[in-house]
C-alpha cells in the first residue's frame, strides 16, 4: 500500500511540475514573442501592447473612435519600425539627450499640469505608467525631434524667390488667402510601383471610402487606413492657407462643403482623401502697436553687484530728472550696442524685448521715463519717444509665406527621408498573419 501511495505521489507532482513548466513556459514565449526584427534590434509583443495601451488611451480620452483592433495593431507597429529606425540611426550618428535636458523637459511637464514632480510621479502610477519608461518615452521623443531638425528641416532652405513666387501665385488666386481646416487620408504607393502595388492601393482606397460611406468616423478610417505619420490623430491637418496646400488639394477643396469628404486624389506619393472641417477668409489686414524707444543699459558681473548696478541707475535717473539729455548719458554709461546711438531702439514690435523690458516700455506714456527696470540683461533706464500703429500685413505676409514653405519643404523631406531609412534597412515582419 505504502509503495502505490509513494507512486501516485510521484506521478502527481510530475504532472504537477510538468504542467507548470508549460504554463510558465507559454508566459514566457508571451512575454518574448517578437513581432519584428529591424536591423540590429527586436520589436515584442509586449513593446506592441504596451504602445496600443497608450494610444488606445489618447484616443480614448481625445474621443476619437477606436479602429479596428488588428488594423490598429497593424499602424502601431509600423510607428514603433519608424521609431526604432529612427531611434537607431540617432545612436549611430552620436545623437544623445543627456540626462540634465531630460530633467528639466520633465520638471516642465510636472510644472505645466501644477504638480511637483513626486505628485506627478503618483499620477503616473495611477495611469499604471512607471516613471522610468516615461523617461525613457520623453527621451526618445526628444532624440526624434533633434533629428528630425538636424537630418531635415536644418538643411530646407528658402530663398527670398520662392517667397516672390508663393505671394504671387497667392495674389493671382482668387480663394488662395482662404484658410481651410482640413483632415487627411493618404494610401501610399511606392514611387516606381508595380501594378500589383497599385492595384493594392486602389483595393485599400475602395475600402476606405466604403467604411465612410457607411457612416464610419473620419477621424477612425485614417487611424484604420492611413499611412500617413498622423493617422491615429485622426489625421487632421489644422488650419492652412490655400496657397500652401498642393494645387490638387485646392482644386478639390475649392468645390467642396464644409463636412464634405472628396474623392481619392492621385498624386506621386499615393492617393490622397481629405475632409473639410472648416473653412475662413483671410484677407484681414495685420495693424502692429509700436514703440519709439530707447534705453540705458548697466550690465551685472563680477565686479558690477546687483546693489551697485541699482545704485548707479538710480544716480543717472536722478540726473535725467533733473534735466540732463538721455542720449548724452546713454553714450556716456550705456553697455549696450545702441549706446554709440544714444540708447535709441528703433521701433520696437510686441515681442521684440524681453517680458520685464516690454512690461515697463508699455506702462510709459510719451515722452515718459521710467524708473529702473531689472531684467536678464541687467538694470535699465527706458524712454518711450512715440507710438504708431503700423499696418504689417506685407511683413507679416512675407513671414508667413516663408514658414509655410520652409514647412511644406520641411514634411517633403522628412518623409522622403523616412522612406530612404526603411528602404535601406532589414526589416522582417512576425506576426503578418495576425494581421
Amino acid at each position: 500500500m505504502q509503495k502505490y501511495i509513494q507512486f501516485f505521489s510521484r506521478v502527481f507532482w510530475f504532472v504537477f511540475f510538468v504542467a507548470s513548466f508549460n504554463v510558465l513556459a507559454a508566459e514566457v514565449q508571451k512575454l518574448d514573442r517578437i513581432v519584428a526584427v529591424v536591423d540590429q534590434t527586436v520589436i515584442t509583443e509586449r513593446d506592441l501592447e504596451s504602445r496600443i495601451s497608450t494610444v488606445t488611451a489618447q484616443l480614448k480620452k481625445q474621443g476619437t473612435e477606436l479602429p479596428d483592433e488588428a488594423l490598429l495593431r497593424k499602424q502601431i507597429l509600423e510607428r514603433l519600425i519608424s521609431d526604432t529606425l529612427q531611434i537607431q540611426y540617432a545612436a549611430q550618428t552620436g545623437l544623445k539627450v543627456e540626462d540634465s535636458q531630460l530633467d528639466k523637459t520633465i520638471e516642465r511637464i510636472a510644472d505645466q499640469n501644477n504638480l511637483t514632480l513626486t505628485e506627478f510621479s503618483e499620477a503616473l502610477a495611477r495611469d499604471g505608467i512607471s516613471m522610468r519608461k516615461f523617461r525613457a518615452d520623453i527621451r526618445n521623443e526628444i532624440t526624434l525631434a533633434r533629428l528630425r531638425e538636424r537630418e531635415v528641416e536644418g538643411r530646407v532652405n528658402v530663398t527670398e524667390s520662392e517667397v516672390d513666387n508663393y505671394l504671387t501665385n497667392q495674389s493671382n488666386s482668387g480663394e488662395s488667402l482662404d484658410e481651410f481646416e482640413i483632415s487627411h487620408i493618404l494610401i501610399r504607393t511606392p514611387e516606381e510601383g508595380a501594378t500589383e502595388d497599385i492595384q493594392k492601393a486602389k483595393v485599400k482606397v475602395d475600402e476606405a471610402l466604403k467604411a465612410l460611406s457607411a457612416g464610419m468616423s473620419f477621424a477612425k478610417v485614417s487611424a484604420s487606413y492611413s499611412d500617413a505619420p498622423n493617422a491615429l490623430e485622426g489625421g487632421n491637418l489644422g488650419w492652412k492657407k490655400g496657397s500652401q496646400m498642393p494645387n490638387l488639394f485646392l482644386e478639390a477643396l475649392k468645390n467642396m462643403q464644409v463636412g464634405g469628404v472628396s474623392e481619392p486624389i492621385r498624386s506621386p506619393n499615393g492617393y490622397h482623401i481629405l475632409k473639410l472641417t472648416n473653412k475662413r477668409g483671410g484677407n484681414s489686414p495685420l495693424v502692429v502697436q509700436q514703440t519709439h524707444a530707447r534705453h540705458i543699459l548697466i550690465k551685472l558681473s563680477e565686479i558690477m553687484s546687483e546693489a551697485e548696478g541699482k545704485t548707479k541707475m538710480e544716480n543717472i535717473k536722478e540726473r535725467l530728472d533733473n534735466g540732463e539729455k538721455f542720449e548724452v548719458l546713454a553714450r556716456q554709461y550705456s553697455e549696450d550696442a545702441t549706446a554709440s546711438n544714444g540708447g535709441d531702439l528703433g521701433w520696437v514690435n510686441p515681442g521684440d524685448t524681453v517680458p520685464q523690458f516690454e512690461k515697463a516700455m508699455n506702462e510709459l506714456r510719451e515722452n515718459e521715463i521710467s524708473a529702473p527696470v531689472r531684467s536678464q540683461f541687467g538694470w535699465h533706464i527706458i524712454q518711450v519717444l512715440e507710438r504708431r500703429g503700423q499696418d504689417m500685413t506685407k511683413e507679416a505676409a512675407r513671414l508667413k509665406a516663408r514658414q509655410e514653405i520652409r514647412a511644406r519643404k520641411a514634411e517633403e523631406a522628412y518623409q522622403d527621408w523616412i522612406r530612404e531609412l526603411r528602404d535601406r534597412a532589414y526589416v522582417e515582419l512576425r506576426l503578418e498573419d495576425k494581421f
